[in-house]
């Protein structure tokens, strides 16, 4: 059983708990999208605790009706300082929707899982609404929908262009990113008695500013100026040329400032913070949550994203793989910001010590689990980069891929007496585990940090993600080719073998990237056929701001070439190239024998359906092949 903890060990989420704690008034409100979770996985709780921890009295509003009277938005009042508003840890649009613009029917951040709780856009639509309740009080925005919206963008549940969520939403100031750094400056000055709206130089922020009041001056940042909103409605190459721009500077350890006009004012985005450093990043998961959901939600059901993360431990932000449709490093960064030994090493002391808990950890990772620790082994190097990954295409010589740090990491948490098995869940970069890619990486390491996984941390399946078998649709993603996964299932195959394990490797695809034609998914499915795959962790590419691979989608060119490039966009052209994952199944063979012989490619129908049940309803044009081939071998016996 639980023990009972005071109501005053969560942050106040009702006015009676804010007259708990002795307070008349809050000095700062955040409004969330999600249930308020006390964990250093759900933002709210960080960006809490860090209010909490400089001294600022902070309560918690979270998934407020929007739809009533609105009484939610006004239990506290206004607060001294500011509100502070995100639309949760997922973005509410991937959050309610499918590739496939399908509403979903459960919301995993809402207790019992319970869709409705939130409105779409949700950032903006919280936001309008308190600036017409409390038209005198600033608010901030912050969290993955506000970072990956800060500029023109590419919205696609609503198929248009889009201005900064600052010019729908009004808000005063925007976070991009992962928020400690600029919050704790911005909390820093408020108490400095320095006024919200003269918060215009605080790093990794981002404000409107009337182009009528120019820019504002900094004689430490240097100036690139965007082509202009409009310009970009009226002309999709100049909106993919612009794009180029934003990736590479938020990925820069020194960056330069945006300004884009939209209408008759200037988005002015400053340049981010440098990575986290260890005692930053060890700062920020140190903070005393409770690491549970608030009690109200005891009655509701279980919130499934809590469920699944609780026992987790992670042991560090950003990733430098810079994948075309991914927003980790759009949002966390390509550096990656690892937490200390001795960090992690507490927080499984904690984990270990929850009511319920069994023995398992269910995840030592991050974004990607084995990138821990790494970085650059010549930080001048770094510091001149503008590339947005660290290894396409190739593997940068400046990384250090040394896997010891993490292998230890995984040792000790083994050796911990509360601890019967911790599981690596996160997805693990197999081409840094293969010396056909990384080759200068330290064999050893990388062999023995495998050997430990598949022996110690693995639930008979390990999931890594290739995304395709096409290099041409490969090099689009800033993924290595196939052969390199060809590589890496031999060595898992051999590790296996080795230990008598029987465990299966999962691999991870996506259809309708852009890039990927129908023949592409047709020749996917072929070849991990004959790896012996049944595919079941498969999507469709869904745009979402912030990614060269959503750019490619909406105007047809590539942002660093320029070069136009064709992507699957209609509702059947999807479902086409997605059918080809589920070439097992008896309902599909009609249609895969049909599509493969208009496309003049009936060789591989005797690939993918030759073992199947309706293997006997052959075409005429393969019965007669199959006759000529039978000859052949006939004669050859003769």
């Amino acid at each position: 059983m639980e023990s009972k903890r005071p109501i005053t060990d969560w942050l106040p989420i009702t006015k009676k708990e804010v007259e708990k704690r002795g307070w008349e008034d809050l000095d700062v409100v955040l409004i969330s999208g999600d249930a308020y979770v006390d964990h250093p996985s759900f933002g709210t709780a960080v960006i809490g605790r860090i209010i909490e921890s400089e001294g600022f009295k902070v309560g918690v509003i979270p998934q407020p009706n929007w739809r009533d009277d609105l009484r939610d938005f006004k239990k506290f009042g206004a607060p001294k300082y500011f509100f502070g508003v995100t639309g949760g840890c997922m973005d509410p649009m991937v959050n309610h929707y499918t590739a496939n613009k399908r509403k979903r029917s459960t919301d995993s951040y809402t207790p019992d899982g319970v869709a409705g709780f939130r409105p779409d856009y949700a950032t903006t639509v919280y936001t309008k609404i308190l600036k017409e309740l409390y038209p005198d009080t600033p608010v901030l925005i912050g969290g993955i929908e506000a970072s990956l919206r800060r500029v023109t963008h590419y919205d696609y549940w609503s198929d248009q262009l889009m201005p900064s969520i600052l010019a729908t939403s009004m808000a005063d100031l925007l976070v991009y990113g992962m928020g400690e750094q600029s919050l704790r400056e911005i909390l820093t000055l408020l108490k400095k008695g320095v006024p919200f709206h003269q918060l215009t130089m605080v790093k990794q922020t981002a404000y409107m500013r009337s182009s009528s009041d120019g820019i504002l001056k900094n004689k430490k940042w240097t100036d690139i100026e965007l082509a202009s909103h409009e310009t970009c409605l009226a002309d999709k190459k100049i909106f993919a040329s612009n794009f180029k721009h934003v990736e590479q500077e938020s990925n820069k350890t020194f960056a330069n400032r945006i300004i884009q006009q939209t209408g008759d004012e200037n988005l002015v985005i400053n340049p981010p913070f440098q990575t986290m450093t260890e005692k930053e990043i060890d700062s920020s998961f140190d903070l005393p949550y409770t690491r549970l959901p608030h009690p109200k939600y005891k009655k509701r059901g279980a919130i499934p994203a809590f469920e699944m993360i609780k026992f987790s431990i992670n042991m560090h932000r950003g990733c430098f793989g810079g994948c075309s449709f991914c927003t980790i490093s759009a949002h966390q960064g390509k550096f990656i910001a690892s937490r200390s030994e001795e960090s992690i090493m507490k927080e499984v002391d904690q984990v270990t010590q929850m009511p319920d808990y069994k023995g398992y950890i269910s995840d030592l990772g991050g974004p990607s689990a084995n990138m821990y620790g790494l970085k650059g082994i010549d930080q001048s190097i770094c510091d001149k980069c503008v590339s947005p990954s660290c290894i396409h295409p190739v593997i940068c010589s400046n990384l250090d891929t040394d896997h010891t740090k993490m292998t230890d990491i995984y040792k000790k948490v083994d050796a911990h007496d509360k601890v019967k098995k911790a599981f690596v869940g996160s997805g693990i970069r197999y081409d840094l585990l293969v010396k056909s890619y990384n080759k200068n990486g330290d064999e050893d390491s990388l062999n023995e940090y495998m050997e430990q996984v598949l022996t110690k941390h693995v639930s008979g399946r390990l999931k890594v993600a290739p995304e395709h078998t096409s290099d041409e649709t490969l090099k689009v993603m800033r993924k290595p080719s196939f052969k390199h996964f060809h590589k890496f299932k031999e060595k898992f195959d051999a590790i296996d073998k080795k230990h008598k394990l029987n465990q299966q490797l999962i691999p991870y695809f996506i259809s309708s990237h852009p890039g990927s034609k129908e023949e592409d998914m047709a020749d996917l499915a072929v070849e991990t056929k004959d790896m012996g795959f049944k595919l079941e962790q498969v999507q469709g590419f869904t745009p979402t701001p912030m990614t060269v691979a959503t750019v490619i989608y909406y105007s047809g060119y590539h942002p660093y070439t320029l070069k136009p490039m064709e992507t699957a966009k209609t509702k059947e052209e999807k479902q086409d190239q997605h059918k080809f994952f589920f070439w097992h199944k008896k309902e599909n063979h009609g249609w895969i024998r049909n599509k493969l012989s208009k496309s003049n490619r009936p060789e591989l129908v005797e690939k993918l359906l030759a073992n199947s049940d309706e293997k006997k309803e052959i075409p005429k044009w393969l019965a007669e092949k199959r006759q000529q081939q039978n000859k052949r071998k006939g004669n050859k016996k003769r």
